[in-house]
Formats: structure tokens, C-alpha cells, sequence
């Protein structure tokens, strides 16, 4: 519907390009001599609130199928409230109302076991050749942190937008911007320790 997986791969291949990408080239400059990284188009977003990640996820994965829509917009059909969005499930509904595609994933033990982990791996590179992004529920302790983060547990919400199977990385759209990492590459082994006790839509 919006184009073939590899064609995406060319136009997102060692440049930057596109909305919401702007930080890429610099973002992937220390990847360049990996040829197979992915990243699909998107248009991203900032949360404009404290508890509005899981609709700005959200948002950032639907961009992904060429569908725009207002953080308010998804706040209203997730049921976001002040204390957040309680459940992935939540995601994968909305998300399939708009697109089909996606099933709830659970890693509810932490640290994930190796088949869990494979299916992570396997799910985002499938996710992504196929044009959908995931969307993923994590916690990350002050011991476990991503870029810019403030030093205390961070429970959160981010989309998965691409990946490179020559590093092992995920390239990841992170709603919070703190400190202006608003894109960046993550490890795998990272991405897979910060999701338990939660989920991911995929």
C-alpha cells in the first residue's frame, strides 16, 4: 500500500531524508559502513505532556503507514489519563483499528528469557520490512537509562522505526526528547532488558 520494504531501505540509506528524520545522517554517521540498516519514514513527534507517550508512540507508528493523527486523538481512544497508559493491549487496539497487523507481545519476567528475546529480534526486523513500526511499553531504571534520561525509573512508551542486523541495533523514536534525543540508535541486548515487566506491540 504505501511501497516495498526495500524501497524504503533506499530512500532511508545513508541519508538523511524525509519528515521527522532530520537527525538521522548524523544519528547513523557512526553505522555507515553497514549497508543493511532500515528505517522507515515517520513523522515524530514530542509529547506534549507528562502521561501522553503512549498516544505520541502511537502517532509515530501510524505516520509510519502514511495515517496522521493528534497526540489528543490518540489520548481519547487509548484512554490515556493523568497517570498514563496503563496496557500495550491499549496500543494494539488502537493501532488495529487504523491498520490491522499488530498483536500484544508480554515480557512480563525480567531478565527475558532467549526465546522471548528472539521473537523480539524477530518481530522488529519482520515489523519493519513489511512498513509497521512497534511500539514498545518500557521501564528503564536509573541503572539502565537511555540517552538524556533523568536519574530515576522512567516508565515510558517509544516506537521501534528501524533496525541494523549488522550491529544488532534498533533505531528508535523516543516521544520524551529529553535532552533533545528525540531519535537514536539502541542496542538490542538494551532495548530486549527494558521492556520486562512490560510489553510491546508488534
Amino acid at each position: 500500500m504505501h511501497g516495498e520494504s526495500v524501497a524504503r531501505r533506499d530512500l532511508f540509506k545513508g541519508a538523511a531524508a524525509g519528515a521527522g528524520l532530520v537527525a538521522l545522517g548524523a544519528a547513523v554517521a557512526p553505522e555507515a559502513q553497514a549497508a543493511n540498516w532500515k528505517v522507515l519514514p515517520f513523522t515524530y513527534q514530542a509529547q506534549v505532556n507528562g502521561y501522553w507517550c503512549g498516544p505520541t508512540a502511537t502517532a509515530i507508528a501510524l505516520s509510519c503507514r502514511g495515517i496522521s493523527v493528534s497526540q489528543q486523538q490518540m489520548a481519547n481512544e487509548l484512554g490515556t489519563t493523568t497517570n498514563g497508559t496503563d496496557w500495550i493491549g491499549q496500543v494494539t487496539r488502537v493501532l488495529n483499528n487504523y491498520v490491522g497487523w499488530y498483536e500484544t507481545k508480554e515480557i512480563p519476567n525480567d531478565p527475558p528469557t532467549q526465546a522471548q528475546k528472539d521473537l523480539l529480534w524477530h518481530d522488529i526486523t519482520y515489523n519493519v520490512d513489511h512498513g509497521y513500526a512497534l511500539v514498545a511499553n518500557i521501564w528503564a531504571p536509573a541503572n539502565n537509562h537511555l540517552p538524556g534520561y533523568p536519574n530515576y525509573l522512567i516508565m515510558h512508551y517509544f516506537t521501534v522505526v528501524g533496525y541494523n542486523p549488522d550491529t544488532m541495533q534498533a533505531y528508535i523514536a523516543d516521544p520524551a526528547n529529553f535532552g533533545g534525543n528525540s531519535q537514536y540508535w539502541l542496542t538490542f541486548d538494551q532495548l530486549a532488558s527494558l521492556i520486562p515487566p512490560k510489553g510491546y506491540s508488534a
